[in-house]
């Protein structure tokens, strides 16, 4: 599943295509993706003009300026598994593939096509003031690149939790947007165990910890996103992240910060946690 980067990166895409747009034309090929879309859903969204596009967690927010009785309205946009949002030229003679779902058209003539082949994500479209009760909104967790989200504020947030610190750290009410290769990398980065207590994430264990999410996430934004499996930029050019990935996916590999002899040390371990598969070096993780 595309995670903060990864959403990211597509968004920072997308706004220079549509930020200030009108949407001349949405062709909507299907009636649902993970759930059933808006009723008149294409119809809703034809002539309206995007103000901003931003993100919260692994959620896109398309904010759409009032138009006649309709008033102001969020276009939440959720990629699932397996989603794209891919940009295409004015005209373009590209014809749709299978799994394009849906198609939203500029007035310039640039299309966005959502293609999601397993079906995972969604779209919802509500009045903007009902933003902050959105169900899917309203329990998340501080934006972990914010200046909310700081050791001070991890330390009491995992105050009192009997769980693994990775399991924690993908708990989206604790800090949102975070999903499996960045919990590991950042575990990594802070030194610390992923099978390490919750709870016993403090002072400064909870400092270096969330600094080192801070600038994980900074560097695979930069390198845009990370590319496993389905996951493309807007543009449909690959992450390059998964280039400098520290841990993940790289079982029986030497670490990068140790010299232990990999015959005697096994490098870096693999084991499932909580139905995930869980990367970390056991001599530099604590």
């Amino acid at each position: 599943m595309p995670e903060l980067p990864e959403v990211e990166t597509v968004i920072r895409g997308l706004r220079p295509v549509l930020e200030g747009r009108t949407l001349s034309e949405v062709v909507q090929r299907r009636q649902d993706l993970r759930f059933p879309l808006p009723s008149g859903f294409a119809d809703r969204l034809t002539g309206r003009r995007i103000e901003r596009i931003v993100r919260r967690a692994k959620y896109i927010l398309v904010h759409l300026e009032a138009k006649g009785r309709a008033g102001s309205e969020v276009l939440l946009i959720h990629l699932g598994m397996s989603g794209r949002m891919t940009l295409f030229p004015a005209r373009p003679n590209v014809p749709y593939l299978p799994h394009d779902h849906v198609v939203f058209i500029t007035d310039e003539g640039r299309e966005v096509r959502f293609n999601d082949a397993r079906r995972f994500g969604f779209m919802d479209l509500f009045d903007k003031d009902e933003l902050a009760g959105h169900p899917r909104l309203s329990c998340l967790g501080p934006e972990p690149l914010s200046e909310d989200f700081d050791g001070a504020y991890l330390a009491a947030a995992l105050a009192g939790k009997s769980t693994p610190i990775k399991a924690a750290l993908l708990d989206q009410t604790v800090v949102a947007g975070l999903g499996n290769i960045y919990v590991c990398e950042a575990l990594y980065g802070a030194g610390l165990s992923p099978k390490r207590l919750a709870r016993a994430v403090q002072g400064g264990r909870a400092d270096r910890l969330a600094a080192a999410i801070k600038a994980t996430l900074t560097r695979a934004i930069a390198a845009g996103g990370s590319s496993l499996r389905d996951y493309v930029q807007a543009s449909g050019e690959l992450g390059y992240f998964q280039h400098e990935w520290a841990v993940y996916g790289k079982e029986g590999e030497a670490c990068p910060t140790c010299d232990c002899d990999l015959t005697t040390s096994g490098g870096i371990r693999r084991f499932v946690q909580s139905g995930r598969s869980t990367f970390h070096c056991p001599r530099h993780q604590r």
